[in-house]
């Protein structure tokens, strides 16, 4: 199963970078779960495609998978992207992506997301 899964999960990054939610979704169980860890979660594809649906408007974050692993049920994927915050900034980001399938659907997605600082903020000067 590991590889059609993986196969899966590179379809389900096309979609996230192509902004096309359905495309993730039909990939889901109607009770997936999505975490990204420290922020928020979500219970079934109606709660994901409100969350979604909610950044409408916004440039899809642009992904670079650098490796994709998968074991058994699981698929972990790792790379770097490129989208807005909450104010429209485009900033640097690494994620790993953590995917859990049940038969050929996805019941559960973590996602870990961390921000890369700005040479401002490395060496502690505030930035415009």
């Amino acid at each position: 199963m590991s590889v059609k899964n993986k196969q899966i999960v590179e379809k389900v990054n096309a979609a996230f970078s192509e902004n096309k939610p359905e495309g993730f979704l039909d990939a889901c169980a109607d009770n997936v779960e999505w975490t990204i860890v420290g922020d928020q979660s979500f219970k079934g594809k109606d709660a994901i495609r409100k969350f979604m649906s909610s950044m409408k408007g916004q440039e899809p974050p642009k992904f670079t998978v650098e490796e994709t692993i998968a074991e058994g049920d699981s698929v972990v994927c790792y790379g770097t992207m490129k989208m807005a915050d909450d104010k429209g900034i485009v900033g640097d980001y690494s994620y790993v992506d953590a995917y859990r399938f049940s038969g050929d659907k996805i019941d559960r997605l973590q996602s870990f997301v961390v921000k890369h600082k700005t040479e401002g903020e490395k060496s502690g000067k505030a930035t415009a």
